[in-house]
Formats: C-alpha cells, structure tokens, sequence
C-alpha cells in the first residue's frame, strides 16, 4: 500500500509540475499576443490550436495538459461531464468544437446565430483592458448564418458521435430585423439548430445591436419565449431552453423576469452578459473615450453579476437552472457562483487571460 501511495503521490506532483510550467509558458505566450490586434489574435491562436489537434499525438498532448478528469453533474435533464463552460462569442460559427473538446470543457456554447449571415460592426470591434482582466467587444452578432452553422454542426455530429462535451446554441435577431419581428428570428434559428445542439440560449441582452436590449421588456419577452415554448411542444424531444440577461438591468427587473421563466416553463438564465457600465475601471479615461461603445466583460463584472445571481438564487431556487458568467478567472470564483446558487459557469475572458489551464485550475 505504501508503494502505491507513493507512486500516485508522486504521480501526482508531476502532473501538477507540468500543468505550472503549461501555465508559465501560456502567460510568456500572452505577452507575445497581446502586442497584437486581439481579434486576428483569436483567430490565429485557434487556427495554431487546430493544427496541434490535427495529429493523434498532438490531441493527447493538449488532453494531458489541459482536460480536466470528468466532474459530472445533471443540470436541466443534460449531464454535463464538468460544471465548466465556454460562453457564447467564442465559437461563433462552430469552428473549433474539435480543440475545445480536447481542452475539455463542459460545454461550448456556439453563437449567437442570426438567421441570415451578418458581418457585424466595423473594425476594430475587440479591445483589451490589461489593467482591468477585461475586454470590450462590439462584434455585433458576426456570424455565418442559421444554415451555415447547422450543416457545420452536422459535420461534427458526424464525425463525433461518441463527444460528451454538450453542445449550447445562442440565438438572436438580424440587425436589420425590427423588433417586432424579432421573434420570427429566434423561432427561425430555434427551428434551424433543435436537432444539433444540446440547449438554447436566448440572448436579449447584448449591447452591440441596437434596440435588441429593449426585449428584455417583460411583455416582448414573454411573447418570444411563449413563441419558443409552443414550438418546443411540437418536438418529440424536449431540450433546455436558458435566457441570457444584462447585468445592467435593476433588481425588480430581474427578478421580475426570474418569475416570468418559471411561468413559461423555462428551464434557466444565464448570468450575466456584458455590461455597458465603465464605472471604477483602472483604464484611463482617454483610452476608454478612444474605444467607444462597446460590452465590458471580465473582472469588472464580477461582482455585479455575483450579486444578480445570488439574488435570483433566493427568489427562484431550484424552480430554474442557473449558469454563472461574468468575471471567472479562478476556482474561488467559481465556488462563489456555486455557493450562490449556480449549477454552471461560464469563462470567456477569464479564459483568454488564464489560458486553457484555466479549467483544471476550476476543477482540481
């Protein structure tokens, strides 16, 4: 027994060693990649992820480094093989799900779909605020449409049909599209994706197009969910629908809303999307002026979006499923969103800043 012992002891302290050095050489990386436009960056550092993950060796590298061993938990009549995923905006277009898999996520949540393909605003659109842990975004739904995405989601099924990693899809309107057609949108994109992902992601909340936020109203938000749950009901399978909140928005409005997705039989909120506040940042002042409008996410939303969900938590617990978003970086704020009331979170610019170690650091 002793020989055992030490043997997984030692084992042990070399996985950790080599996940610190995996760390050390992520953070020496960053420093190179954050000299660069962090949008190109996104896509060149996914495209070098791809060309590792081509090769069997390549795939077991990163899974040693980088894959958490399962965690699983049962969420919204999903199992998820850990509470840890990858929040909208990452994978826009499906591209990646073959190296987010290998990296080892719970889940990936692809979008947000538009029903038509859009290119979204003007360049540049992405920003780094170092001095914060944060990022401001004003992609604007860029995306390559419902079909598009579809038959690319398709491939994957097909050529996975074994993954546990579970499959989200975050769906919203066209810019063009008014918003009192908004929800012919959402039921075209819900139609579109219901036999390739795993959930739904209703995302009402994002800055970057114009008038979208103003869904949120109680009575627009109704007659789109209402919309999506009939169409749910003609399904032979049931699947998880999640709607996607502002942390702008005040406490009666939330909770107003948490109500509202208990009456329609809604499974979960995601909490929450990036804020439009630029209050108690680091950032100058004149660098925020010469980035414009735009969603902060990352450390800057943390407490806010802790707050929101832990009010939620305590008006509709176990009533609703509740994600965690906005600000993880580390496992002690991930054990905050779980003490709070969270059966998931959600990492997106934690993840660009902590890099792929960032789960096994969760998770350990």
């Amino acid at each position: 027994m002793q020989l055992i012992y030490q043997s997984y002891h030692f084992k042990s302290k070399q996985k950790n060693k080599i996940t610190l050095i995996s760390r050390c050489m992520y953070k020496l990386l960053r420093s190179i990649l954050f000299c660069f436009e962090p949008e190109r960056v996104h896509y060149l550092s996914m495209n070098a992820l791809r060309l590792i993950c081509s090769t069997s060796f390549g795939r077991k590298m990163i899974q040693s480094l980088f894959k958490p061993k399962d965690q699983p938990v049962q969420v919204a009549g999903l199992t998820f093989r850990n509470p840890v995923g990858l929040a909208a905006g990452f994978d826009k277009n499906a591209m990646y799900l073959k190296e987010l898999d290998c990296i080892g996520f719970g889940h990936v949540e692809i979008g947000t779909v538009t029903p038509i393909a859009q290119a979204g605003n003007d360049k540049p659109r992405l920003f780094r605020l170092t001095k914060d842990k944060a990022l401001i975004n004003r992609m604007g739904f860029n995306n390559n449409g419902v079909d598009e995405i579809n038959n690319q989601l398709i491939a994957w099924r097909n050529k996975n049909p074994n993954t546990s990693m579970i499959i989200g899809g975050n769906i919203g309107k066209n810019k063009q599209t008014p918003n009192e057609s908004a929800w012919k949108d959402y039921l075209i994109c819900f139609d579109a994706l219901y036999d390739v992902v795993d959930y739904f992601a209703v995302n009402v909340s994002s800055p970057n197009t114009p008038g979208l936020r103003a869904l949120q109203d109680i009575q627009t938000l109704e007659f789109i969910l209402q919309k999506l749950t009939d169409a749910r009901k003609m399904k032979s399978v049931r699947k998880p629908v999640f709607l996607k909140i502002a942390p702008d928005m005040d406490d009666t409005d939330a909770l107003a809303i948490s109500t509202l997705l208990v009456k329609l039989h809604i499974d979960g909120m995601i909490i929450a999307n990036t804020t439009i506040n630029r209050s108690h940042l680091k950032t100058s002042d004149k660098m925020l002026q010469q980035i414009g409008a735009g969603g902060l996410s990352g450390k800057p939303v943390k407490e806010r979006a802790h707050q929101l969900l832990k009010l939620i938590a305590q008006h509709k617990h176990e009533k609703i499923a509740l994600m965690g978003s906005g600000g993880i970086f580390t496992q002690i704020d991930a054990k905050e969103r779980f003490a709070a009331g969270a059966s998931l979170v959600q990492v997106w610019t934690g993840f660009v800043y902590e890099g792929p170690s960032i789960l096994k650091n969760i998770l350990k």
